[in-house]
């Protein structure tokens, strides 16, 4: 199953965490990674004031892992990164998550797929068509592509 991850750092050499970040996720067993965006530069969306600025990149990979499983792995990853999730939206050395796994429609009380915010977020959509513009969400029927033409329209 292909898989689309956003990726995101506001703490600590963010470029550093990323990239190895990118790296532990292709280690994942039944997991190949495919693709990873440029790093882009955004300012925090809601949250706590003042914080860092973040680093975001979007990524697909490849995978035979479940959606909970892959979720329990990603987070593992977070955690070894030295993510601690004590505020909302706050500050963090890592974020991953998954805003698409194929196009299945998954809806529990630890994940939701398509990814809520996914197409309110610049900082998503943007990387993500540099690598998957083509992508169709299967929510709405349109590809990133056209979603992202959307969000640059509304500006």
């Amino acid at each position: 199953m292909e898989v689309l991850l956003a990726l995101g750092s506001n703490l600590g050499n963010r470029q550093e965490i990323l990239e190895s970040a990118w790296q532990e996720i292709g280690r994942l067993p039944q997991t190949k990674a495919l693709r990873i965006s440029r790093f882009h530069k955004t300012l925090p969306v809601g949250g706590p004031p003042n914080q860092p600025e973040f680093l975001n990149a979007v990524c697909t990979v490849f995978t035979m892992l479940p959606p909970q499983i892959l979720l329990e792995k990603l987070q593992e990853i977070e955690i070894r990164f030295g993510r601690v999730r004590t505020e909302h939206w706050g500050p963090r050395t890592l974020d991953i998550d998954i805003l698409l796994y194929g196009n299945k429609i998954i809806s529990t009380p630890a994940l939701t797929v398509p990814h809520p915010e996914m197409l309110h977020r610049r900082f998503v959509l943007k990387p993500a068509q540099e690598i998957a513009a083509d992508i169709v969400h299967p929510e709405t029927g349109k590809t990133l592509r056209e979603h992202n033409r959307f969000i640059n329209q509304s500006d």
